[in-house]
């Protein structure tokens, strides 16, 4: 076999397994950007109501902060302790002033200011930049619906106070954003429950894994940094 024909051999061996390594490269990288960077989902939505001091807080308000959106109410008796006392263990471990969360009642005519505030000071929501808000419920309801966090209908009696226990995690730009699942698809938003499971599969009261307040907490200090 000639000089030539040896190297044209070694140079067809040669170029395929370059191209697979820089495959995986490829893939590494990619990977690392989905591991690292957050997702846009959308912009939040305008939002004006009063807070537990009877303070008028918008989504302009929140601008220049890092912050969650949760629905709930103060006597419920299910899921709202349980994404009450996880956010309360967030707001713990960031203790940031750029940090705050926003948690808005879908019962407005019990959760007046006052009720919010007795509510506030009794799960030990310390930071001042938790706001417990309140308003109208048709309006309320309609920026649920902006949202894409579920929020019973206000006129089906059976059904007008349940509600998801999703979190929207947003930038100080006022982007709400999150991470990627293991199929690198976008998740869209975090859940505030806790689990049976530490991969958070089944949904339990009384569950002592909660993962997505893990990754919230992870992901918060990315938007902090």
């Amino acid at each position: 076999m000639s000089k030539n024909k040896k190297t044209n051999n070694k140079s067809k061996v040669i170029i395929p397994i370059a191209v697979i390594a820089l495959l995986f490269l490829g893939i590494g990288v990619g990977m690392g950007y989905f591991k690292k960077n957050l997702y846009t989902v959308m912009k939040v939505p305008d939002f004006e109501l009063t807070d537990q001091n009877n303070k008028k807080i918008t989504n302009r308000d929140m601008l220049g902060k890092v912050y969650l959106v949760e629905f709930f109410f103060s006597k419920c008796p299910t899921i709202c302790p349980v994404m009450n006392t996880n956010m309360k263990a967030i707001q713990n471990q960031i203790n940031d002033p750029n940090f705050g969360i926003i948690s808005i009642s879908i019962d407005p005519v019990n959760d007046t200011p006052q009720a919010l505030k007795e509510h506030a000071q009794r799960i030990g929501a310390q930071s001042p930049n938790w706001h417990f808000l309140t308003g109208d419920r048709t309006y309320i309801g309609n920026l649920a619906d902006q949202f894409n966090i579920y929020v019973g209908d206000k006129e089906d009696e059976g059904e007008s106070l349940n509600h998801s226990g999703m979190i929207a995690l947003v930038d100080q730009e006022g982007n709400i954003r999150c991470r990627y699942n293991k199929e690198n698809m976008p998740i869209l938003y975090y859940s505030g429950l806790n689990y049976e499971d530490p991969e958070g599969k089944t949904p339990k009261l009384t569950g002592r894994y909660h993962p997505d307040r893990e990754i919230l907490i992870e992901d918060i200090k990315k938007l902090l940094k």
